[in-house]
């Protein structure tokens, strides 16, 4: 796991304090995916926001806790916890078409591939615990929001599963396919037709999943 320990602000702040809080995780968010860590900058960061380099300190103490808070931010507005909900009265097929569709269209998403370009860049230059902590706060929290939402599953006798964490693992390959690295390396048309196969490919991996898994 990562060394890198995040700095919480003390108490929630007057609201003129949240909304510089805000507005520095805003603009750390549009410099990291154009410049990647190494070429941003705390005084480019306190420039953008239209804040002093003090007041962007105060908030975060360091460049990699504010790292950490951007990713961690982001992550959670746009995957809140609530994306995992298993509802035993809902049939099961409709619940993993939700989860599908909504992470098979922010991964293949423009800003998603941009922020992946970032830090692959930082990994080529000898910074991995970058990656690492997207990984940390990205992947492995969605994963394990997944892994409940399986077994919840399984319990209620809709899914059959001896592995839930590699069902995950499963769901997941299954529901973006080639699209995400296919973005990755500019190999795709981003226009309709593009939207079109997302869906369509999300939707079947979720068929594919539920003829692996679903009760006989």
């Amino acid at each position: 796991m990562s060394s890198i320990s995040p700095v919480r602000s003390q108490g929630p702040g007057r609201p003129k304090d949240l909304e510089k809080r805000a507005a520095i995780l805003a603009a750390a968010k549009a410099l990291f995916i154009r410049n990647a860590f190494a070429g941003t900058s705390m005084d480019a960061i306190a420039a953008e926001a239209g804040v002093s380099k003090l007041t962007v300190y105060s908030h975060f103490g360091d460049k990699d806790n504010l790292f950490r808070e951007v990713i961690r931010a982001r992550i959670e507005d746009l995957l809140p916890e609530n994306t995992y909900d298993h509802d035993p009265q809902a049939p099961i097929e409709q619940t993993l078409l939700r989860v599908a569709l909504i992470h098979a269209r922010l991964d293949c998403d423009q800003e998603t591939v941009g922020t992946f370009r970032a830090i692959l860049g930082d990994c080529r230059q000898g910074n991995p615990r970058f990656g690492r902590l997207l990984w940390e706060e990205g992947t492995l929290r969605t994963h394990g929001l997944m892994e409940r939402l399986l077994q919840h599953a399984v319990d209620a006798g809709q899914l059959i599963l001896d592995d839930v964490p590699r069902a995950c693992v499963q769901f997941f390959a299954l529901i973006k396919g080639d699209l995400f690295m296919r973005r990755m390396f500019g190999c795709v048309d981003c226009g309709e037709s593009y939207a079109a196969e997302i869906e369509a490919t999300a939707r079947a991996g979720v068929v594919t999943f539920l003829r692996a898994y679903a009760p006989r």
